[in-house]
């Protein structure tokens, strides 16, 4: 390969499109330039779908100026294909037959895709140098010899250069399917599983003995034992004092163990209130007996 300069801008542009059409995964086209000369690219392009083309895979050459990008490139079609002439540069809207519409920001990509998109033109449109007007019928049959055409300089058929989208083998694919329908019965039997839980929360709940005495709810349940004692003490009140005091309301609120009381607050004031009594009567009833004696 011959020493290139670097620094120049024609060569410094196409090394960098030559990067990325490396790294392109389009299936519909692959270009690179020659070892020996870099100005010249030798590019694969698949004919377009749902035209007489499609199937066809064609090799042409892409020819860059020593002022590229300024300059727009030349192209020559090397594949029997029935639409261009073999070996003569044609012309369409971005080649050098029209410098004028060229733009600098355009390259090799653009050439390819602008080239597919030419191929199924027809009528005027479809004029111009290096167009060919061939039936229907000999495009189609040009379009499967082309896949076997060789190209003397690279040296490979067109289907090597641009090989066919790749298709997973039959029997990969059964294991996709079989994989596919394992997950479906999977995915069917997951709902019925998942489907206990919300019978399982409409049930009441029931709770063990070792779970009596927890708190369920911080502000108004409270343990068994506690209230239990609360209403102890207020049956001994109540045999001590003549009268009756107001009486404790609790609302025992069974449920897995766990009795709510309507107010925990209020069996303590209430003890409170039935001492105080108390201790009054008695000093009244100190009192009186003191005047009596």
């Amino acid at each position: 390969m011959p020493t290139l300069n670097k620094n120049n801008a024609a060569v410094k542009r196409i090394m960098q499109e030559a990067k990325e059409l490396a790294n392109d995964p389009c299936t519909d086209y692959s270009a690179a330039p020659l070892e020996d000369d870099i100005f010249e690219w030798h590019c694969t392009l698949r004919g377009p779908a749902g035209t007489e083309f499609e199937g066809g895979i064609y090799h042409f050459r892409i020819m860059l100026p020593a002022e590229y990008p300024f300059r727009p490139p030349s192209i020559m079609l090397l594949t029997p294909n029935g639409r261009f002439e073999l070996n003569t540069k044609i012309c369409i809207s971005f080649t050098s037959y029209h410098e004028e519409e060229w733009q600098p920001a355009w390259g090799v990509r653009t050439a390819i895709i602008g080239l597919q998109g030419f191929f199924p033109l027809k009528g005027q449109a479809a004029a111009g140098v290096g167009s060919v007007e061939y039936p229907m019928s000999e495009r189609k049959r040009l379009a499967q010899l082309s896949r076997d055409w060789k190209c003397p300089k690279c040296q490979q058929t067109n289907l090597e250069c641009l090989p066919d989208p790749h298709t997973a083998p039959t029997d990969k694919t059964g294991d996709a399917i079989q994989s596919t329908e394992d997950n479906v019965a999977v995915n069917e039997e997951a709902p019925g599983r998942a489907g206990t839980a919300p019978e399982a929360s409409d049930a009441p709940r029931t709770i063990t003995n070792s779970a009596i005495g927890t708190v369920a709810d911080r502000d108004n349940l409270v343990p068994v034992g506690e209230v239990e004692t609360a209403e102890d003490r207020k049956e001994s009140n109540q045999s001590q004092v003549d009268g009756s005091s107001a009486p404790m309301l609790v609302e025992n609120a069974i449920r897995g163990g766990v009795v709510r009381a309507a107010d925990r607050g209020s069996s303590r004031p209430t003890l409170l209130l039935d001492t105080a009594i108390c201790v009054l009567l008695a000093l009244v009833l100190g009192l009186v007996c003191r005047r009596m004696l």
